[in-house]
């Protein structure tokens, strides 16, 4: 299920710190001058026992201001489309401006539901002020400070109260879905082309030139699956339009319905902080993971540059660097459909179930040459592991003190999973419980 919880609202309101605030950790940049914030802006959070990817869409504004308020709506109006809720951030000090008011009607309009979220509520004459923010006619009215976090919680309990339940347990699809996501331009559409054999999307120069996601059936070579492109037609005179979210909120979007993603990277500019955020989604979303490193045709060869250039990956994308590595030309069709076969090995492993008595035969080997270390004189006992019933590898170690057990062993854990059971290209989850 893919949650998706868009802020929109006019410049400097507030939106990268209550972001901040909502997925826990200080990633967006924050300052006073608008159009500031220029890193991607989706990160994930849960809360009361649901998970949702929270985008900020003041990160998609380029500030010329003939545009401005024109990419304002434009954003409003996709994330009308495409979020499951929007919060729909105000300014206390500012009061109800001309643009507010312009966002409120788009809002009314739609059929999704709305938190307006009065920010800079931080003293009595202010929470008196903010009441006229009920005028704009949203009944989830809520007053909060994002900076000192006041009305925080509050606000993600009526948020996740609007989010449909997460019910992914329950329907195990009956093929494997793999996405294929990365920056524009990488060359997605034409793998997508290449391997269904058909133009199924308009493929130009044009960064940004598919939008729309879609699944097509794939059986070819003895593999079935659904493949998820994020992509779909555009008229080339929209170039101009607030793309880059839109294809941004979709890529989120075909990751939360995948199982396995095939991350396109350019082998010309290589690895860029884009690619890493797209990584560190997939990770925190427990998906499976190939890195298709395309146009390698391009690529000036030396001896080993294949190996240094997969090195130099996988020390950008560590920790977990256990991951396949490919070096595809898709113009070429070079090994596009060996990307194919190790998606599917990749599916396997989220997949696999290890049975319990394998599981504790080469673990509690492997905990008996090197134990936990002691916490202040207390020893650590690992007594038994199993595998947790969820949609990929998650393994409970039961011991007697599961809080002190230090975050190296468990990563010892995690190399000897690797090491013994191929867990390649999929991240795992590591739980301590008491025995």
């Amino acid at each position: 299920m893919s949650n998706i919880v868009a802020i929109v609202g006019r410049p400097n309101v507030g939106k990268s710190t209550l972001f901040n605030r909502l997925i826990g950790e200080r990633k967006a940049i924050i300052d006073d001058f608008s159009g500031v914030t220029r890193d991607r802006m989706y990160g994930f959070s849960d809360w009361n026992g649901k998970q949702f990817t929270v985008v900020d869409t003041g990160g998609f504004v380029k500030n010329s201001d003939d545009v401005f308020e024109a990419a304002i709506r434009s954003q409003v109006t996709i994330a009308i489309d495409e979020a499951e809720v929007i919060i729909f951030l105000v300014d206390v000090t500012t009061g109800i401006t001309d643009l507010d008011d312009e966002i409120a009607a788009m809002l009314r309009r739609a059929d999704k539901p709305v938190m307006c979220v009065v920010n800079k509520v931080d003293n009595g004459e202010r929470m008196l002020q903010a009441n006229e923010f009920w005028s704009l006619g949203f009944e989830n009215t809520i007053f909060i400070s994002s900076i000192s976090g006041s009305g925080t919680g509050e606000l993600l309990d009526q948020l996740t109260d609007l989010l449909p339940d997460n019910d992914e347990e329950e329907n195990t699809p009956e093929f494997p879905r793999l996405a294929i996501v990365g920056q524009p331009n990488v060359g997605k559409s034409s793998l997508t082309n290449a391997l269904l054999g058909e133009e199924r999307n308009i493929v130009t120069d044009i960064p940004g030139t598919t939008r729309d996601s879609i699944h097509t059936k794939y059986n070819k070579f003895g593999h079935e699956f659904f493949l998820i492109d994020t992509a779909g037609i555009r008229k080339k005179n929209k170039v101009h339009e607030d793309l880059e979210f839109y294809s941004v909120i979709r890529a989120v979007k075909a990751i939360e319905e995948a199982d396995v993603c095939i991350l396109m990277i350019d082998a010309q500019t290589g690895i860029e902080s884009q690619d890493m955020s797209i990584i560190k989604l997939i990770v925190n979303r427990k998906k499976g993971l190939v890195i298709l490193v395309n146009k390698w045709d391009l690529v000036e060869k030396e001896t080993n540059t294949a190996k240094e250039y997969e090195e130099q990956i996988k020390y950008k994308i560590a920790p977990f660097n256990d991951v396949p590595i490919l070096f595809t030309s898709v113009l070429e069709k070079q090994r596009i459909y060996k990307a194919v076969e190790v998606a599917m090995e990749v599916y396997n492993n989220r997949t696999k179930k290890i049975k319990t008595s394998v599981l504790n035969d080469v673990m509690l080997d492997a905990i008996a040459k090197f134990p936990p270390p002691a916490y202040r004189g207390l020893f650590i006992k690992i007594k038994y592991v199993t595998q947790l019933p969820v949609h990929y590898p998650a393994f409970a170690f039961f011991c007697n003190h599961p809080s002190h057990v230090r975050a190296d062993y468990k990563n010892f854990l995690e190399n000897q999973l690797r090491k013994n059971f191929d867990f390649s290209g999929v991240p795992i989850a590591i739980f301590f419980r008491e025995k």
